[in-house]
Order: C-alpha cells, then sequence, then structure tokens
C-alpha cells in the first residue's frame, strides 16, 4: 500500500508538532483537524500541512476529514477525567470508536494509535483502563493497526519535567506523591521516529510497541535531577501512598489539576519494559538532552507552570 496523506488527529498537541514535522521531512502530506487554528500555528508554517478547524468528537465531521487520506494517526490522550470530550471515556474509548468507524467509512486500512505503558482493561486506574480499552477497540477493528506504549515522554516543551521545574523555582520544599513510582522517560523526537518508520512498514501491522529511553528513575530522582539542573535542588518530602492520595485529593479541587487520584492509582504500574526499542532507534538520553532546555536562566518551566495554572 502506497501512503501519501495522512490524517494526524492530536497532530496540535506535544508528540503532535513532533510527529508532523518529522513527516513533511518525509514528504508525506498530512491532514491535522483543530478546533484552535491558534494552537496549530508551527504546524500552518509546513508546507504539507493542511490544518482545519473540526471537532473530531463529531463522528460525521471525522469522517470528512479521514475521508482521502491513506492513513490515521490518533495522538489523543487526556491526563486528567474532565468533563466533556476532556473525559477519558469520550477522549480514549469513543473517539477510539469513532476513529475506526471513520476508516472503515472513507476506507482507510492503516492506522496507528498512541497508548501508554501499563493499558490494559483490567488496570489500576481509569486512565489505564480506559486506554485498554481503546487498544482493544483498534486492535480487534479488522483494519492494519500499530499500538504504541511509551513511558512519561520529555521534550524541550513538555509538560512532566518543565512542570517541576517551575514547582520548583517557586517552592522551597517539594512534597512529593509516590516518590518511589519508576519511569524510563522517553524522548519525544524518537518518539515520532518510531511512528514515521512503522506508517509504512507492513510488519509493524498487529502489533504493540513499548517506547523507553535508555535508564530508569523513580520519581524521586527525577525531580532532584530537575532541580539540580535549575539550579534550585530542594529539599523533597515523599509521601506514603496514602497520604499522595489525599495529597492528590486535595489538588483535585484547584482550578488546575496537576495531580489526581487517579494519576496515583496509575503510579501503582511502573511505566517502565524490558524491551528493546524497535526499528534499529538508539532512544536519546534523559542527561544527554535535558539540561539544554533546563538551565537555571531558562524561563521556559515558569512560563509552562503559568500556562498550566491558566488553563493553556
Amino acid at each position: 500500500m502506497i501512503i501519501e496523506k495522512v490524517c494526524v488527529i492530536g497532530g496540535s498537541g506535544f508528540v503532535g508538532r513532533h510527529l508532523c514535522q518529522q513527516l513533511a521531512a518525509c514528504g508525506f502530506r498530512m491532514v491535522v483537524p483543530t478546533r484552535d487554528r491558534e494552537r496549530a500555528k508551527a504546524l500552518i508554517l509546513l508546507p504539507t500541512v493542511d490544518v482545519v478547524e473540526a471537532d473530531v468528537h463529531t463522528p460525521a465531521v471525522l469522517a470528512k476529514v479521514v475521508a482521502g487520506c491513506d492513513a490515521v494517526i490518533n495522538l489523543v490522550g487526556v491526563l486528567h477525567d474532565g468533563g466533556g470530550h476532556h473525559g477519558f471515556r469520550a477522549a480514549h474509548i469513543e473517539l477510539a470508536r469513532s476513529v475506526v468507524e471513520a476508516c472503515r467509512t472513507g476506507g482507510v486500512k492503516r492506522l496507528l494509535q498512541m497508548s501508554a505503558i501499563g493499558a490494559a482493561t483490567d488496570g489500576p486506574s481509569d486512565y489505564l483502563r480506559s486506554k485498554g480499552e481503546a487498544e482493544r477497540v483498534v486492535m480487534e477493528s479488522g483494519l492494519d493497526v500499530t499500538v504504541f506504549r511509551p513511558s512519561v515522554i520529555f521534550g524541550p516543551d513538555d509538560r512532566f519535567l518543565n512542570l517541576f521545574a517551575g514547582l520548583a523555582r517557586l517552592l522551597p520544599v517539594l512534597i512529593l506523591a509516590r516518590p518511589d513510582a519508576r519511569f524510563q522517560p522517553v524522548y519525544v523526537g524518537d518518539v515520532a521516529a518510531a511512528f514515521v518508520h512503522a506508517l509504512t512498514d507492513i510488519a509493524t501491522y498487529g502489533r504493540r510497541y513499548d517506547l523507553c529511553g535508555p535508564q530508569r528513575y523513580t520519581l524521586r530522582e527525577l525531580v532532584a535531577f530537575v532541580a539540580r539542573n535549575i539550579g534550585r535542588s530542594r529539599p523533597i518530602i515523599g509521601l506514603n501512598r496514602t497520604l499522595s492520595l489525599y495529597q492528590a485529593f486535595a489538588m483535585e479541587c484547584l482550578p488546575v489539576k496537576l495531580m489526581s487520584r487517579d494519576n496515583i492509582r496509575s503510579m501503582d504500574v511502573d511505566s517502565i519494559s524490558d524491551s528493546v526499542f524497535p526499528f534499529g532507534i538508539r532512544p536519546q538520553a534523559l542527561e544527554a538532552l535535558a539540561p539544554s532546555w533546563l538551565s537555571t536562566n531558562a524561563p521556559r518551566a515558569q512560563y509552562d507552570l503559568m500556562r498550566s495554572r491558566a488553563g493553556r
């Protein structure tokens, strides 16, 4: 099958922007649906990208966007169970079903789906269960599906390391939930490269791939690493699971969710994998890349925290 035009759902997000840049560099044409063209300003400048205003949660609209494409990539995901389209069921399960139906209607056989390590229909959290159900939906669709399951993804514009950098700048002491939870952070450029490679590789049909970086860390180690690299080493007070749930409950009452009890339950499953990174890609190390933007003078961390607080 020749793939020339790709619909990238969630293309204006963190991973999507990096993926679209790599796809454009390889000569693929793309359509990126978004409800807010302002969020996709960087993509509009790419010559092979067509950014269209569309609500992908409306099945008829999604079918129209997918029509004429040779493949679909679904990157949509939410970390907190908000209302409406921002809820786990709508963003993960119902959208996956709509994507499958739109592909069938439009005669599109190729589908790449973003999931997460630990996703399972019997997982410990609503997030992991909904991601697991979405995997089941696409894998049983009869389409040519490939699923990617990354650990936490880092990059210059992430909302993980930069969030902790912002907190370390503002607070003299960091009270940390689930400090012993384990992660294997993977660079966003490597995740994008895996999607690009798999897109036209028939050997990836029907397969799931874990995407992890070369090193495992506890959450405490990651936060300490960030604080050191911004020149703001801070005492870290770790909470046990019970106190972590209480802290998360209190944070759920804030206007902007930085942590929820469901996040705590997700961390019951370590976000790590023994699988080798696929396609011969050598994943890049956190220590080699992150210090370049986690610098003492860089305002990005504080800026991202302010944006998060504003709900942007």
